[in-house]
């Protein structure tokens, strides 16, 4: 084994000395005090319960819940020689036998209807991929409507990001969920907002460095709390969005938690139903949304043996196999 290299331990060092610089004052900064802050400025802070099995049964009886995720995954070399599949996952907790899912593949090298053959750059593919992931998820939470009427639907990540990348779809789900009832909640399990820094930001001029919450509110919560973040400070609310903050294990970190606004009344009801399906030692997931993460996921194995199982060798050694996976080890 190669030993690390002097300029690599000096890089890295001097990251750790220029991170801790940066954030010395609020690596300082009192627990209550910032606590304080966010009651006055950011939303209330708030103790949750656990839900009891009374209701939890309530909710399965109406329906239960639905988790909803999606992957993707490459194969292929350098663009556009490459395949890239996705996979949607709509599980049921009263029909667990039943998997809803949905796939779709994309290569540069059979474009579509509304493309020109290789006419596209490479800076575009990454909004490719997440408009075709948005959209699978979105169109599997509409078919889990259909198929299992659940009381409530909790998608893997921020609703936001489908407003950008798969509007048209996600009205037609948002509406649906309206129209029937369904509560619609995204969970947010790295979270990438600045709400707390940039109202500092506003209240002290002085503070001209950008922090994000998840490093603010790391170990400042205790556990089973949440923060109601007010709609003026919010950054999704002009989206239609309601959030909050929560601590929903024994780590430190803390998730987040989107629900549409018109459903606001249940955002409480659905951080408590969060909290109470995620294991107290786990990293703050929902465990029914950990199970659909895995069952949905495209590991490189799978890629690999859909290619050889379902294409031409010939085909699939000209154009997807790079020049690295033929080296020998």
């Amino acid at each position: 084994m190669y030993s690390l290299s002097n300029q690599l331990k000096s890089k890295v060092t001097n990251l750790n000395d220029l991170l801790k610089e940066k954030y010395e004052s609020i690596l300082d900064l009192n627990r209550e005090d910032l606590r304080k802050f966010i009651n006055t400025h950011i939303g209330e802070i708030k103790k949750m319960d656990k839900l009891d099995n009374g209701h939890l049964a309530l909710y399965e009886s109406k329906g239960g819940i639905v988790g909803v995720d999606g992957s993707n995954n490459k194969i292929g070399g350098a663009y556009p020689h490459f395949v890239e599949a996705y996979q949607a996952l709509a599980k049921s907790t009263t029909h667990k036998d039943q998997p809803l899912i949905l796939a779709d593949i994309y290569s540069p090298l059979y474009p579509e209807q509304e493309e020109s053959p290789l006419e596209e750059e490479e800076r575009v593919i990454e909004d490719k991929r997440n408009i075709k992931l948005s959209t699978i998820e979105v169109e599997a939470a509409l078919a889990s409507i259909e198929r299992f009427k659940p009381y409530a639907i909790l998608m893997d990540g921020g609703l936001i990001r489908y407003n950008i990348y798969a509007a048209d779809k996600w009205i037609e789900l948002r509406q649906r969920c309206e129209e029937e009832g369904i509560i619609l909640v995204g969970v947010i399990k790295d979270i990438k907002t600045s709400i707390i820094g940039d109202t500092m930001k506003k209240i002290n001029p002085s503070i001209d460095e950008c922090f994000y919450d998840r490093e603010l509110l790391f170990g400042q919560l205790d556990y089973g709390e949440m923060i109601l973040i007010r709609d003026e400070v919010n950054k999704k609310e002009p989206e239609g969005y309601s959030s909050v903050f929560l601590r929903s294990s024994l780590a430190p970190s803390i998730i987040g938690m989107d629900i549409i606004d018109s459903q606001r009344e249940y955002m409480e009801d659905m951080a408590r139903l969060v909290f109470t399906l995620t294991p107290e030692n786990s990293r703050g997931v929902p465990l029914w949304l950990d199970i659909v993460d895995k069952e949905v996921k495209i590991s490189d194995e799978i890629m690999k043996a859909l290619m050889e199982r379902y294409m031409d060798r010939g085909i699939y050694e000209r154009f997807f196999v790079s020049e690295r996976d033929k080296r020998s080890l």
